[in-house]
């Protein structure tokens, strides 16, 4: 019978962390081949420790795990990626806590092999740094994640027919996962219009990498219409609202 593994080395993107105790944080991390983990890091709130600084929120770090019985717990952490910018700018803070909280609610506890979410995330969190507009950086994130974890939105045929999409506006049905044509967004399915124009860069964005789309200038009210649309759609999978919206709504005020 094989030992029960006792530690194990990973690098973790740090998506939560509370006080835990006098001294201690519990993290929520997300890991590539392990996905997400909570552990506590002892200690870490001194301020002579070693790993004050190593487990920042929404950092990349180098972590030795040992197993504990209720908690797994961080016996040494190193930083990889500071992504400093994420803590020092707000708006760009409130896009990191909107990616964190995705992947928080799209990944399961203790699942495995996440490398190509994990990739996406860490990816997301470079662009946030220094990109000139992060809201295109999440539009990107929220198509890829959606594909990733299994619900890619149906952008190229109506979901009820399956006839291929025509150039001119049409709707969206967040309960069937994509695209319906006029003829058929009023047979009993509850959907809202998307416009050609987002309609073309949801498909953009969804077949194209980050290099070609970063290029685009988009029309503010296409922004604000693809993001109605793919948070509706997330918000409908989750069926919850995030948390995170709100505080980048709020940001945005300032």
């Amino acid at each position: 019978m094989p030992r029960a593994e006792r530690a194990f080395r990973t690098q973790a993107i740090i998506l939560k962390r509370r006080d835990f105790g006098e001294a201690d944080r519990l993290l929520t991390v997300f890991t590539p081949e392990r996905g997400k983990l909570d552990v506590i890091a002892k200690g870490a709130r001194k301020p002579t420790s070693h790993k004050t600084g190593h487990v920042e929120l929404f950092t990349r770090a180098d972590m030795l795990v040992h197993k504990g019985r209720e908690l797994d717990i961080v016996a040494q952490a190193e930083m990889l990626a500071p992504y400093l910018a994420l803590r020092e700018d707000l708006a760009r803070g409130a896009y990191a806590s909107y990616a964190a909280e995705l992947v928080d609610r799209f990944a399961a506890q203790g699942d495995e092999d996440y490398q190509s979410v994990f990739a996406l995330l860490d990816s997301t969190l470079d662009r946030l740094c220094s990109d000139s507009e992060p809201r295109l950086v999440m539009r990107y994130f929220e198509v890829h994640l959606l594909d990733l974890v299994g619900f890619r939105p149906e952008l190229t045929e109506c979901v009820v027919s399956r006839e291929d999409i025509q150039a001119e506006d049409q709707f969206f049905s967040y309960g069937l996962g994509g695209v319906v044509t006029p003829g058929y967004a009023h047979e009993g399915v509850a959907t809202v219009p998307i416009t050609m124009m987002a309609l073309k860069l949801l498909r953009h964005i969804q077949r194209s990498p980050y290099s070609q789309v970063k290029a685009l200038q988009i029309p503010a009210p296409v922004h604000h219409e693809v993001e109605r649309i793919v948070l509706g759609y997330i918000t409908y999978l989750l069926e919850r609202r995030l948390q995170s919206v709100d505080f980048i709504r709020r940001v945005r005020q300032f």
